[in-house]
């Protein structure tokens, strides 16, 4: 019998492998090779991000809200999720804790080393930590109900951290800090709730974090900087709006 919280522990070692190897693969990669290596994962993220984001369209999701409420049940989590978020300054805060790591890690760096640090953090915990499996995994594994899904995350993590390391360096590392702290407390949130949320509740959060992982993919491709760290609490806002919705209706 596994322990509960190993899904959490092989999933952070998965990331710290999986940087140190592309870390060793990027030194000897030429920058436009690193560049279609990050455009690569964009693109994917973008696939993996679209798909969550079908999850709008559940027939269980209609049936607890009703058919005209889900795509505004999305919109809400997102616009009240990020002005929750741009209050508190969460892209800022967490940007500054990615700086702060790059100082205790890596010491003194030349300003392009430290913005690269900084933004391979904030990109891999971002992808590592807003997906379904992160949520429903860490919430199965607190439960008593088998790591599996985090073990299959854990794969999927470790060959993206080789692919991001690539590119942007040791900050992909520091992201198993906050693989650990996010599925950490997700365990933990399992052991005290004794169940999991509603499928109602978990399509509006996986479709709400499909687009957050579109967000993601849009940066790795240099269209545009969206502030996806401060659209993290639709995370939270979206369980919640089902949860009104469903009691109006």
């Amino acid at each position: 019998m596994l322990f509960t919280g190993v899904g959490t522990v092989v999933n952070v070692v998965a990331v710290l492998l999986g940087a140190g190897l592309g870390v060793l693969l990027g030194h000897r990669l030429p920058d436009r090779v690193r560049d279609v290596v990050t455009d690569a994962l964009g693109l994917t993220t973008l696939l993996i991000g679209g798909l969550s984001a079908w999850a709008v369209t559940d027939a269980v999701l209609a049936d607890e809200v009703g058919e005209s409420a889900p795509m505004l049940i999305v919109l809400g989590s997102l616009l009240l999720g990020g002005i929750a978020g741009s209050a508190l300054r969460l892209e800022q805060r967490v940007e500054s804790l990615g700086g702060a790591l790059q100082g205790c890690l890596a010491g003194s760096a030349s300003s392009v080393d430290r913005r690269r640090f900084i933004e391979g953090f904030v990109t891999a915990s971002l992808l590592f930590c807003t997906g379904p499996l992160t949520i429903l995994g860490s919430l199965n594994d607190g439960l008593g109900n088998g790591a599996d899904q985090l073990f299959l995350k854990a794969t999927h993590d470790g060959f993206a951290a080789i692919a991001f390391a690539a590119s942007f360096g040791w900050g992909v590392a520091a992201s198993a800090l906050t693989v650990l702290v996010v599925q950490g407390g997700l365990t933990v949130a399992g052991l005290v709730l004794g169940d999991v949320l509603p499928d109602a509740h978990l399509a509006a959060l996986t479709a709400t974090g499909g687009l957050l992982l579109v967000g993601v993919g849009l940066r790795l491709l240099r269209v545009r900087e969206i502030p996806v760290v401060e659209l993290l609490p639709a995370l939270l806002v979206a369980p919640a709006l089902v949860a009104v919705a469903a009691a109006i209706g």
